[in-house]
């Protein structure tokens, strides 16, 4: 089959590799129909996170079982499924808790030895624990909405709940990229009354107003806090999403918060150039949450709202390509041409 593989920094190539198959009998082989390029996929690409020549790519996708191992029983071959980023077993104590990204069995799409979702096939793990069953007659003009749960969706989900979002919140989310932009819509789905995105990138705040953002600011760093103290009366926010990664967007993100108030980060740290300001957090009494979103937990919460059309985030995804020009979506959203892609497979 072929698959996107890196080869360094810069240099991603969709080339052959071995078909995957069954391996244990809690495993499934699924056909993808639909995989994305991920932000973070960005930072291999950059060099700023390590991969080995030839390790596969993608950790968002959607398709069709076609092979089932002998234990599994949840999904048979024809299904169409939602694969969350990692796979869980479903039965440990994390799992049970809902904290499928810590499960004691689990792992990341695209370590090496397992295939990535930027692929014509996956082999699951454990897909009993692991993969979303789509109803029967859901119709296939979903599967763009279908594929932001297997991560976008569901950060910008897990953020808003970390913060705390209640009916009638003022709420900043920090971040235009995909998961930010999630992070309005959920803030919305959630009772939020006022959304302020921070962001500077017209295509993307024109998103983030369509998604529910009241306001946006395009300013940065300690302009960006003494504007947002000048839009929010009550010392700051009640609720605030955090998701970039640096230590400037979670500065910013805990000098906007009110006293009392929770910042959800859920922008995987890179590149933090400084510390957390405790002292702030200690002397406002805000809590810091958040972290690798458990998004198989959000699934079954998040499916019924996309398939009756309540909950629609598929206009993240700007760029349509299919599998042998991956490198081209990977060049176009380091160099702020997309938002995020889509790949057809």
């Amino acid at each position: 089959m072929k698959a996107a593989v890196i080869q360094g920094p810069g240099n991603i190539r969709v080339e052959h590799v071995p078909d995957p198959r069954i391996h244990e009998p809690h495993d499934a082989v699924v056909a993808v129909t639909h995989a994305a390029i991920c932000g973070s996929d960005l930072w291999a690409y950059q060099g700023t996170a390590p991969r080995k020549p030839g390790q596969r790519m993608g950790h968002e996708f959607i398709g069709v079982v076609e092979e089932i191992g002998r234990e599994v029983t949840t999904v048979r071959p024809g299904d169409r499924v939602i694969a969350p980023f990692v796979w869980s077993d479903g039965t440990c104590a994390f799992c049970a808790e809902g904290l499928h990204t810590s499960c004691e069995r689990g792992g990341f799409w695209g370590v090496p030895g397992t295939d990535g979702g930027q692929g014509e096939a996956v082999r699951v793990p454990f897909a009993d624990g692991t993969l979303i069953k789509v109803p029967a007659g859901a119709d296939d003009t979903l599967d763009r909405a279908l594929l932001t749960l297997c991560d976008v969706m569901g950060t910008g989900h897990h953020a808003a709940v970390a913060a705390g979002v209640r009916h009638g919140d003022t709420v900043v989310v920090v971040g235009d990229g995909a998961v930010g932009l999630c992070g309005v819509l959920a803030a919305r789905r959630l009772g939020a009354e006022r959304v302020v995105l921070l962001g500077r990138h017209p295509q993307r705040t024109a998103l983030a107003r369509c998604f529910g953002a009241t306001e946006t600011v395009p300013e940065r760093g300690e302009e960006a806090i003494a504007r947002l103290r000048d839009l929010i009366p009550g010392r700051g926010a009640p609720a605030v999403i955090e998701a970039v990664g640096t230590w400037e967007s979670l500065h910013t993100a805990i000098s906007v918060a009110r006293p009392g108030a929770a910042v959800g980060f859920v922008g995987a740290p890179h590149g933090v150039g400084g510390k957390v300001d405790v002292r702030q957090l200690f002397d406002k009494n805000v809590s810091l949450r958040g972290g690798v979103a458990p998004v198989r937990a959000y699934i079954p919460q998040l499916l019924p709202d996309v398939l009756d059309g309540r909950l629609d985030p598929s206009a993240v995804f700007d760029l349509s390509i299919r599998l042998a020009d991956t490198p081209i979506g990977y060049a176009a959203m380091q160099e702020r041409h997309a938002i995020k892609a889509l790949i057809r497979v």
